[in-house]
């Protein structure tokens, strides 16, 4: 277990513990101290052509988290010259914002069907790590996000999970960072919702060799749901009803440093239909109907799109009901966003992180309003 940037004298003083152990920890204990100077993360998963991401407000951001590269047999690598390319310009930002690290993620919500029979093998564990990192030094790409949805429980239906992915995981981001040492980043994608947090991660194991966990806190409420809710929201009030404070201070009664916590934000909307008129469809029943980016806002909850704003002072979260059409939306926007990085200013949480870039608007969207209140 570690407290604040600091590793537990149990790490480092253990008789039977190999010299070569023994530095590896002592250069974490002072990489981890490093990174607690840094100021607040604004982290952007990114998808598509750099051209389009280019677009976007990047001298705001801290971290790009290109996504997602491939894997082939036990290998890192790209999915084709195009996506390499893409790879080629987003590190090429660098030589303009100093700032900016570029990372790249493998796996996803659909992306991981082979992970738990792969990441099984010892062998195929340390391929990877190896491969990843001979990338990395190629290409000048500044370490990776681990996307396993999940380890140990259900996710993508019909993907492969075992009560074994636990520890598989931990020996995967071990194999990882001894392969990195202090020259990468490495982080996670989590799940943002107690199951996970409670059964898929070995937390005193995993905590100390990761630089941060992405929280998806997130689709909370699913397309899988057949009851509207907030998808996205910071505080629960309801009986086992998700939220990020719940997710955060679940980390934080487990002792993890809070500046390695980033919560999760959402560039789009979620929307529900057959959503009777009560409570103005929050907690109703209904069926999912699609998903709308942000940038699309002004125009699918238009003044005569039948749509109507709520506030839920209790979730900290915006909603919308279309009274004649039956429709729910639940959504981030500026204020939900405020309340956000107010909780992260309090909790002296590592930062934010979205899905994804290219949803939020070019200019005057969500990224500058993270930037402008995690700066306050």
């Amino acid at each position: 277990m570690i407290s604040g940037s600091s590793i537990s004298p149990k790490f480092l003083y253990l008789p039977s513990m190999k010299k070569n152990h023994l530095i590896f920890f002592l250069f974490l204990t002072l990489h981890l101290s490093a990174q607690q100077k840094q100021p607040y993360k604004i982290i952007a998963y990114a998808t598509g052509n750099a051209a389009s991401i280019t677009q976007y407000p990047i001298d705001k951001l801290s971290h790009i988290i290109y996504s997602f590269l491939k894997i082939q047999t036990d290998t890192l690598t790209f999915r084709d010259s195009t996506q390499e390319s893409n790879v080629r310009q987003l590190v090429a930002l660098k030589q303009n914002f100093p700032q900016l690290k570029i990372m790249v993620s493998v796996g996803g919500w659909s992306g991981c069907s082979f992970c738990s029979d792969l990441f099984a093998d010892s062998v195929h564990r340390q391929n990877f790590a190896k491969t990843s990192v001979a990338l990395f030094k190629q290409y000048g790409i500044d370490g990776l996000d681990l996307d396993w949805e999940y380890p140990a429980i259900e996710g993508f239906p019909g993907h492969k999970y075992d009560t074994a992915d636990k520890n598989n995981f931990t020996e995967l981001v071990r194999s990882i960072r001894q392969e990195m040492g202090k020259d990468y980043l490495l982080s996670f994608a989590a799940g943002g919702f107690e199951k996970y947090l409670g059964q898929s991660v070995d937390w005193d194991q995993v905590t100390p060799l990761i630089d941060f966990v992405n929280l998806m806190t997130y689709d909370l409420v699913g397309g899988y749901a057949t009851i509207t809710g907030h998808h996205t929201l910071l505080r629960g009030y309801m009986p086992g009803q998700e939220s990020a404070s719940h997710c955060v201070d679940w980390l934080l009664d487990k002792k993890m440093p809070a500046n390695k916590i980033i919560i999760g934000a959402a560039m789009y909307a979620r929307v529900w239909e057959n959503v009777p008129d009560t409570n103005h469809g929050l907690y109703q029943p209904g069926n999912f109907k699609r998903g709308v980016a942000y940038n699309d806002f002004t125009n699918y909850f238009s003044d005569t799109s039948g749509y109507k704003y709520y506030w839920d002072k209790k979730a900290k979260a915006p909603y919308q009901y279309n009274k004649s059409q039956h429709l729910f939306a639940t959504f981030d926007d500026e204020r939900s966003i405020k309340e956000k990085t107010k909780f992260i200013r309090k909790k002296k949480l590592g930062g934010i992180m979205f899905w994804e870039l290219v949803q939020d608007l070019t200019s005057a969207g969500l990224v500058e309003e993270m930037e402008r209140m995690l700066l306050k």
